[in-house]
């Protein structure tokens, strides 16, 4: 008699061919499923083949669920983690938690912020002319080589045209000279006087010795105010591709405007090489392989038997359908090809709803639930316990 062992090429895949509990289990698979479907005393009309299939398609069917959920407490782990070549190896492995996803998914805040990000900025400088207010943002930013920037990452030439990239302002620095700076600047009286005397290591703060710093804030404060409201003060605005300044430029000596801007971001060519992008993105790619057969459980093989036994109530009657009857002396024989097939199809539906149920409250997120649960239940129990002494329990 042919045994699973000696058997060439006996399941469809053969992944799990080279096991020694599948091969054992496999002939016994054949014993069990045709005596449950009544072999003793009429005919089954499977192969060992048909049964072993069945056996190996419920172990694909039980490592896929568990799979399944498993993804769902690992997954934010395993994204950006490398796919594999064989997308196996990790089914069977209890991740260390990180953070990594809550990093990564506050980076685009962090660099809005300025404090971060996955993309570089651009600063460059427009040459300002006097008497001119608005300048054009894509063809007058220029590095420091006088080159305009955005000529060759975006096509825009010296002529115009229309840029192939959305650039986004993020600062200028046109601003007016601080208070304080125009307070100390040369022409102070403070340093008229270091000149007369011949004041040596001498620095405008020595005169927080002498005057209260009230009145130098007071004196900073004026000059601001009077900027302010006596002059244009100092600022731009930005519509469309241009960038209008304000106070209209005045000196004919040349002047510069820097400003830094970034490209329009794309999410799959950040400023680095990043080789996350390329990794796992979702449950198709997860690095989840096939569960081996020698690992599961009783729990996880007595869901297996059943799911065959299902699997192969299922075939038997997709065979037995072929004919409706079988003509014997005096009659015709009906065969129940139909209810086979139906009550096949329920029992595996019940078997996967069962495991599904099972798997949902396994999560790594409901085993969290369940513990805080079952601490604050015991905690409950424990206000109960009459405690001697003035002695206090303690759950570690």
């Amino acid at each position: 008699m042919a045994t699973f062992a000696n058997t060439t090429s006996p399941t469809p895949f053969g992944l799990f061919d080279n096991e020694s509990d599948f091969k054992t289990d496999a002939d016994k698979m054949v014993v069990f499923v045709k005596r449950k479907l009544g072999d003793d005393i009429l005919s089954v009309e499977l192969t060992k083949k048909q049964i072993w299939a069945n056996f190996e398609e419920s172990l694909f069917e039980y490592g896929a669920i568990l799979n399944e959920y498993q993804a769902k407490s690992q997954l934010l782990d395993f994204l950006g983690y490398a796919t594999g070549s064989e997308m196996s190896g990790s089914e069977g492995k209890y991740p260390r938690m990180n953070l990594e996803y809550l990093n990564r998914f506050a980076e685009p805040y962090a660099m809005e912020a300025g404090v971060g990000g996955s993309y570089n900025s651009i600063s460059g400088s427009i040459q300002l002319v006097k008497d001119e207010q608005d300048y054009d943002l894509y063809t007058s930013l220029k590095d420091s080589n006088d080159n305009v920037i955005f000529d060759s990452q975006t096509g825009v030439t010296a002529t115009g045209g229309t840029p192939k990239t959305k650039m986004r302002v993020g600062e200028v620095f046109h601003f007016s000279p601080t208070a304080a700076y125009r307070f100390f600047d040369t022409t102070s009286a403070i340093n008229y006087l270091n000149n007369e005397f011949s004041f040596e290591s001498f620095t405008p703060e020595t005169i927080f010795y002498v005057l209260p710093v009230f009145e130098d804030i007071l004196r900073a404060g004026q000059l601001d105010l009077s900027n302010r409201v006596r002059r244009s003060n100092y600022s731009y605005k930005i519509i469309g591709t241009k960038i209008r300044i304000y106070p209209k430029p005045t000196q004919e000596s040349p002047l510069k405007l820097w400003v830094r801007v970034m490209l329009y971001p794309d999410p799959l060519n950040p400023s680095y090489e990043d080789e996350t992008i390329r990794g796992v993105s979702n449950l198709s790619n997860i690095p989840f392989g096939n569960l081996q057969y020698n690992n599961v459980n009783s729990i996880g093989r007595q869901w297996i038997r059943q799911y065959t036994l299902a699997l192969s109530r299922e075939t038997l009657g997709l065979v037995r359908s072929k004919f409706g009857s079988v003509p014997i002396p005096g009659g015709d024989l009906s065969l129940n090809g139909g209810d086979l097939v139906s009550t096949g199809r329920e029992d595996k539906d019940k078997l996967r709803t069962q495991l599904r149920e099972m798997l949902e409250t396994l999560t790594y997120d409901k085993l969290v639930e369940v513990s805080a649960l079952r601490s604050e239940n015991v905690q409950k129990q424990l206000r109960y316990v009459p405690i001697p002494n003035g002695k206090a329990i303690f759950m570690g």
